[in-house]
């Protein structure tokens, strides 16, 4: 099992930048791709960006490509990041970690293990 702990959240200014954190701990060497998810008020979670862990080849919704980017922390496999740049008003939303540890697609449902989230504010 993988737990996972997401910070970084809160107020930011449309136009502004944030970067969230995830903490992996437990059997992190199971994962083999972390994502990040967010879901606004009303809506469905939606795929935001992923990296692997073999390789670091990383993936991103095309509503972020060229403002989201994903570093990670291989070491141990511990750690990823969300650096968002140029968030809109649209980017509030609740922001989820997750790891995927045996299936192949980015859908939220191919993802095993999950963090609490952290809440994004972009004001306008």
């Amino acid at each position: 099992q993988v737990q996972l702990v997401e910070s970084g959240g809160g107020l930011v200014q449309a136009g502004g930048s944030l970067t969230l954190s995830c903490a992996a701990s437990g059997r992190t060497f199971n994962s083999l791709a972390m994502g990040w998810f967010r879901q606004a008020p009303g809506k469905e979670r939606e795929f935001v960006a992923a990296v692997t862990w073999a390789g670091g080849f990383t993936y991103c919704a095309d509503t972020v490509k060229g403002r989201f980017t994903i570093p990670r922390n291989s070491a141990r496999r511990s750690k990823v990041y969300l650096q968002m740049n140029s968030l809109p008003s649209e980017g509030t939303a609740v922001y989820y970690c997750a790891a995927r540890l045996f299936k192949a697609s980015w859908a939220p449902s191919d993802f095993d293990e999950w963090g609490q989230g952290t809440q994004v504010t972009v004001s306008s």
